[in-house]
């Protein structure tokens, strides 16, 4: 019996878990840092084709309907007027029990975590030194050591366990923006709606069929190293106020009193992807690669990233990294030229961008090669 320790309770990790249920020739343990999960959280996340077919081979397709939901278009929307410039049919790339999803993050934690039996989940517990060769030995917060056939890495953009592994500083660069996010009602559009503006951007979107949407804004800034590292600062109400009045003066949607349970942290993204010459060492999730939050394809490519993972450690391959590094690049190009078309602020610019916009999203050539190579895997 092979044994493997998976570093993290987020999607990734746990979606990875969810794959090695009943299977005998598996035994895990996964190890989590923080005391407790957090599952009331109401923020929401995106689900494309790619990841809803392979959360379906472990039951997602049983969640009622009601606490999910499937918007069939990405408006694309002036953010100071609110006029319309296009959309794109995304229902296109559905098929049977197989659609465009958004949901909250923590229904889908919940989701994973129910088909995890509890003692495979050892909470407050870090990874403080590694050794690694045919077997790996981890030296844990807690004063043990516990040896393994195989290691999965999924404890997010800052991931103390890639840095003891590669040995380095692999922490994640500051992408000059900041993220406001937070829940909205009374919000009339069963879609995802994209509203451009100059150097920032906000999406709507609805997480169930309960009249409850998620708010998100990515905000252009320059901070201070200081600034960035201040977890106060990003708490304080001082600074959401500004950062949501920023909103409000760039465009005429009405948002006062509609958004709820505001949190801003500042965005990163990876530097590069590094060179990883391990056989039994897996990354998978932020702690792999992070992208511009500007595609959502971040839950996405973690559920992908276990699957693969998985199927690489059933049939003994030595291909994951070269495929992950193929499909993080396609989706970083079009995360990193998303966010630079979104936040147009030359006048000249923008109206070309939304004549070329409204021809794009109405070329099936395009559409099948811009998101068909990623919905479909």
């Amino acid at each position: 019996m092979k044994k493997i320790a998976i570093i993290g309770c987020g999607i990734s990790g746990l979606y990875f878990a969810n794959q090695l249920q009943d299977k005998k020739n598996y035994d895990y343990i996964i190890y989590e840092k923080k005391a407790e999960l957090d599952l009331n959280d109401g923020y929401g996340i995106q689900l494309s084709v790619n990841s809803i077919e392979l959360l379906n081979e472990i039951g997602f397709s049983n969640i009622a309907a009601k606490e999910i939901s499937f918007p069939k278009k990405v408006n694309f929307l002036e953010a100071k007027t609110c006029k319309k410039i296009c959309d794109i049919d995304i229902s296109k790339f559905n098929s049977e029990n197989k659609r465009y999803t958004t949901l909250k993050r923590s229904l889908l934690i919940k989701f994973l975590l129910d088909k995890i039996s509890a003692e495979k989940v050892k909470y407050n517990v870090e990874i403080i030194g590694i050794e690694h060769g045919k077997k790996i030995k981890l030296s844990l917060s807690n004063n043990s050591t516990e040896e393994f056939d195989y290691l999965v890495v999924s404890d997010g953009v800052f991931s103390k366990t890639k840095s003891i592994i590669l040995a380095k500083d692999t922490s994640p660069k500051f992408f000059n923006s900041v993220a406001l996010r937070g829940n909205i009602k009374n919000i009339d559009s069963n879609d995802i709606s994209v509203y451009l503006g100059p150097n920032f951007h906000f999406v709507t979107y609805p997480v169930n069929q309960n009249g409850e949407f998620n708010f998100i804004s990515i905000i252009r800034k320059k901070l201070s190293n200081n600034e960035i590292f201040d977890q106060k600062l990003f708490e304080s109400s001082v600074f959401l106020k500004s950062l949501s009045n920023e909103i409000h003066q760039k465009t005429s949607l009405n948002l006062e009193n509609k958004l709820k349970n505001f949190k801003s942290f500042p965005v990163y993204v990876s530097e590069k992807f590094e060179d990883f010459n391990y056989k039994n060492i897996y990354f998978i999730g932020d702690a792999l690669f992070t992208f511009p939050p500007s595609f959502a394809q971040g839950a996405s490519q973690s559920i992908e990233a276990g699957k693969e993972v998985f199927e690489e450690i059933k049939n003994n391959n030595d291909s994951y990294y070269k495929k992950r590094r193929l499909k993080i690049k396609k989706i970083n190009l079009r995360s990193k030229l998303n966010y630079f078309v979104f936040h147009l602020s030359n006048p000249f610019m923008v109206f070309f961008r939304n004549l070329i916009l409204k021809k794009l999203v109405n070329n099936k050539n395009f559409l099948d090669n811009y998101l068909g190579k990623i919905y479909r895997n």
